[in-house]
């Protein structure tokens, strides 16, 4: 590589020869979660035209996540990439919960709530890892905790609030109600959880635990988890297919009738009997 220039007589036009060796870059770590998901849609439950819908609220998440920076809509400052890349990763930790639905929705709600935490810690770690997050500020421990500790407890948030959305409903399914009461959950699990965690957060950052700082942390903590959840909500709405999986997964649905049993008459009885 050679820098030339025309520079009026002040110097040499040609700089001195300076060598760079480029290599293409490797993009099979940033692959490797959009990979895992398209395994999940190799099991058998979701062999269908229908469950490859989840792209779409995927691709959604990850479009919001990588579009600010790409564009240079936002400066690419610490706080940015770690708000990015966490929302990044809760979005295929949502989508491995979506897919594995008809494994997950057991009799017991408990046993639902350990495979969500589990398929999410491990998909949203993936994820993290392979788009660059855990290199990124690696070199800073106390950041690296920060963003463990955040990304943990997100996991923990999403998990229990869509249970307890489930069980505010009582057995019975309605978008609307289902979307209000999650809003509710997501807020007052963050306020319970989050809280605590902030404050060490910015203790850990040597930063001031005002309770604005820390409501603001809350905030954006609960906007997060409710932009990464929307895509999903709204594509279980629209799809019959993931529809009944969410049921499923909240203990939803209508509660069956009994069977009407007519009334039997004297004289059929009379007759019955004789």
């Amino acid at each position: 590589m050679v820098v030339a220039g025309d520079l009026r007589g002040l110097g040499p036009r040609e700089g001195a020869p300076v060598l760079y060796d480029w290599t293409i870059p490797n993009i099979a770590p940033r692959t490797l979660p959009w990979l895992a998901i398209l395994a999940l849609l190799m099991l058998k439950p979701n062999r269908c035209a229908a469950a490859w819908w989840i792209w779409v609220p995927l691709g959604c998440v990850a479009g919001m996540a990588s579009a600010p920076t790409a564009l240079g809509l936002v400066e690419f400052s610490q706080l940015n990439a770690i708000v990015l890349e966490w929302a990044a990763g809760l979005g295929f930790g949502v989508a491995a919960v979506w897919l594995l639905s008809s494994y997950l929705g057991w009799k017991h709600r408990l046993r639902a709530l350990g495979g969500m935490l589990l398929a999410q810690v491990v998909f949203s770690a993936l994820a993290f890892w392979a788009r660059g997050g855990w290199e990124e500020f690696m070199f800073d421990i106390v950041v690296v905790e920060g963003v463990g500790m955040g990304m943990g407890v997100s996991v923990l948030v999403i998990a229990v609030a869509l249970t307890l959305a489930g069980l505010a409903c009582r057995g019975r399914y309605g978008w609307l109600r289902l979307s209000l009461w999650l809003v509710a959950a997501l807020a007052v699990v963050w306020l319970l959880v989050g809280g605590p965690l902030f404050r060490l957060i910015l203790i850990l950052l040597q930063s001031s635990e005002s309770a604005r700082e820390v409501f603001g942390l809350l905030g954006m903590a609960a906007g997060i988890t409710l932009s990464v959840l929307l895509p999903f909500l709204v594509l279980s709405f629209w799809s019959g297919l993931y529809r009944e999986r969410l049921k499923g997964l909240l203990h939803l649905g209508g509660v069956e009738a009994p069977p009407v049993i007519a009334p039997v008459m004297p004289a059929a009885a009379a007759a019955a009997g004789s």
